[in-house]
């Protein structure tokens, strides 16, 4: 089965689940994203190494990683291999320079791994067409609900035209509203409307 290279785009504060985090993959030379609803703990994890941030212990990640280098064994690349009733699987794919195993893992834990292996994160085709978004050109169009609890996302023309009816003092409310969340998307689409409102 082909395997389509993603690249790790965003991770922001969820907007659909209280202390969760939204995790988005982007699909790379492509327009495909993959959002996937993770922990918080695994969030600071994925986020410390990106920012390359040295914490005074060891966290968990950073343990396996010592343990599996200790042993010479290093993580080859990560797969998003199935997707069932909203659950995302992952498998690392490692080797000792002899043998290669898969290792089954949450998908959230298989990209902390892959963040601190400078791996390549990888999925099938069949997941990007279930579970992925389209970016069509700033705006998202999404092709299905992929959290477990999340609500259906409403188009970026209907979220947009809702603004429209609000007065110019409940979209400052919002805008600020959606920075304190880290909401950035949706902040940037009421700052649109308001621009909008001082241009005419």
């Amino acid at each position: 089965m082909k395997k389509i290279k993603l690249d790790i785009v965003g991770l922001s504060y969820s907007q659909t689940q209280s202390g969760a985090y939204a995790l988005v993959l982007g699909e790379v030379n492509g327009r495909r994203r993959l959002p996937i609803i993770i922990g918080s703990f695994e969030a600071q994890a994925i986020a410390i190494e990106i920012e390359k941030m040295t914490p005074s212990r060891p966290l968990t990640h950073d343990l396996f990683k010592n343990f599996a280098q200790a042993f010479n064994i290093n993580v080859q690349e990560i797969i998003i291999y199935n997707l069932v009733d909203g659950i995302f699987y992952a498998k690392l794919i490692c080797s000792d320079g002899k043998k290669t195993s898969e290792i089954d893992a949450r998908t959230s834990d298989a990209i902390a791994m892959a963040v601190r292996f400078e791996c390549p994160i990888y999925t099938h085709e069949f997941i990007l067409s279930t579970a992925g978004i389209v970016i069509e050109g700033n705006d998202f169009v999404y092709l299905e609900n992929i959290a477990e609890a999340a609500e259906e996302k409403p188009s970026a023309s209907s979220a947009a035209a809702g603004y429209t009816s609000l007065s110019v003092d409940e979209l400052k409310t919002k805008l600020q509203d959606a920075l304190n969340e880290e909401a950035y998307e949706k902040a940037a689409k009421i700052r649109d409307e308001l621009n909008k409102r001082k241009a005419s």
